[in-house]
């Protein structure tokens, strides 16, 4: 139990402050302008979790990297292409808005795919793996998903803030810009990776 104990509480920390600052708190922030807060919650857990749970598996069982090189590149682009969809802007009649405030599982799925591309290769991912080597499988998992987690959850208090005080069309732009510089981000990383 000491062993689970230090796993969850090494990989928490180690995974909330690598998390700081980085291209996923920014999607997080980008994503709460744009839907409800709960389905970009799930969506954001449910990526950690399986690409956590993969990390933690290469960690114990293989040592070994995915080709992050090629994820990020291919992430970095969708990235842009989300930017400039955004920048484009898209507009609703009546009835798909009150479809779309009622549904939650398009934006569940919009986030989740978003956010295990941008893991993919991400130094979370890296530092998962590491502790994983380290530590047990599942404190490791555990921590290093609630600790990711609980970092974005500040980037959506601060996007559901935002959101209620700034006019859509600065909203729009600002998520567009932020889309755009999380892709040029993955790109620049692809890059490094495959040279």
């Amino acid at each position: 139990m000491e062993d689970f104990n230090t796993a969850l509480a090494i990989s928490f920390g180690v995974i909330f402050v690598a998390e700081l600052g980085d291209k996923s708190q920014l999607m997080a922030l980008t994503f709460a302008t744009r839907f409800k807060a709960l389905p970009v919650i799930i969506g954001i857990t449910v990526a950690t979790s399986v690409v956590h749970l993969a990390s933690v598996a290469l960690g114990v069982g293989l040592g070994a990297a995915l080709p992050t090189g090629w994820i990020a590149l291919i992430a970095g682009l969708a990235f842009l292409g989300f930017g400039l969809w955004t920048l484009r802007g898209d507009s609703l009649t009546d009835e798909e808005r009150r479809k779309a405030e009622r549904t939650t599982r398009s934006a569940i799925i919009a986030v989740s795919i978003a956010f295990f591309l941008a893991e993919l290769g991400d130094k979370t991912m890296l530092a998962t793996i590491t502790l994983a080597t380290q530590h047990g499988w599942f404190g490791t998992w555990l921590g290093s998903t609630v600790g990711m987690v609980a970092a974005d959850a500040l980037a959506i208090g601060v996007g559901r803030i935002l959101g209620r005080r700034l006019p859509e069309r600065t909203i729009r732009y600002g998520a567009g810009a932020l889309f755009g510089i999380c892709g040029v981000w993955l790109l620049v990383d692809a890059v490094h990776q495959l040279t």
